[in-house]
């Protein structure tokens, strides 16, 4: 494990990647221009590396440190490969149940679904590469170092990760009120994976066609929606709840 650090200065960042750090998101200055920074733009496109383009004030509240309009954030952790981690959750006799984050974009809902998925005892979690919540500071603290306990992996795309759970056998449901299945009509006792969506959007149409089956929460209140965070916890401790019973 790492402890969480930045690097900064465009040639400092190129050789990071170039050295295979576990780089977890780049900070580039909007407007910035130049033969280094082209070099260090492809660099972070060929790895698939998690950028933002922000102002130079942003930059300056990253760090104090002469940045030359580029900061990146080393990911405190290692990341785990999707097919070794559920190879081996497979060959250890136990029920797998996997969580797919798919572009959920909040720090600290981040942190607190890892957090549960800790305690009900969740195989690994898989996130994308791009557009989802980092690894950081924040994340860590939320998640009571539960960040330290549970795999975490990072793929291409989320459906990358739907396809291979499918073909490995385990089934996928995706957490959606786009279904007439409340979560206590499914089971969850064979392995399974679900899907949570981001906080905004939920769970991604592409994602939902792909997926093995749908279920929602019922909400008998007035509003419509509940923290995703929230809603996580619900499902896997239906889960725990079907797979205890036995």
């Amino acid at each position: 494990m790492q402890d969480q650090t930045q690097i900064f200065g465009i040639r400092a960042i190129i050789e990071a990647i170039n050295s295979g750090e576990a780089i977890d998101k780049v900070f580039l200055q909007k407007g910035l221009r130049g033969e280094l920074f082209n070099e260090l733009e492809s660099s972070i496109r060929k790895q698939g590396i998690n950028v933002s383009y922000v102002p130079v004030e942003k930059l300056n509240r990253l760090t104090k440190k002469n940045h030359q309009g580029a900061v990146a954030q080393i990911s405190p952790i290692e990341f785990h490969d999707i097919e070794t981690l559920v190879l081996n959750v497979m060959e250890s006799g136990k029920t797998p149940l996997f969580l797919l984050l798919d572009q959920l974009s909040d720090v600290r809902n981040f942190g607190a679904i890892i957090r549960t998925a800790e305690c009900t005892g969740v195989d690994g979690i898989i996130i994308q590469k791009k557009g989802g919540a980092p690894v950081n500071g924040d994340t860590i603290k939320t998640s009571a170092g539960a960040v330290f306990k549970v795999p975490i992996c990072k793929v291409d795309h989320i459906k990358d990760a739907v396809f291979y759970m499918q073909a490995s056998g385990i089934r996928v449901i995706a957490a959606t009120e786009k279904t007439d299945d409340t979560l206590y009509n499914i089971s969850f006792k064979e392995p399974c994976a679900i899907i949570m969506g981001s906080e905004g959007r939920g769970v991604s149409p592409s994602v939902l066609k792909v997926s093995d089956a749908r279920a929602k929460l019922p909400l008998l209140g007035d509003i419509e929606s509940l923290n995703v965070s929230v809603a996580c916890g619900a499902f896997l401790y239906e889960a725990v709840r079907q797979r205890i019973s036995d």
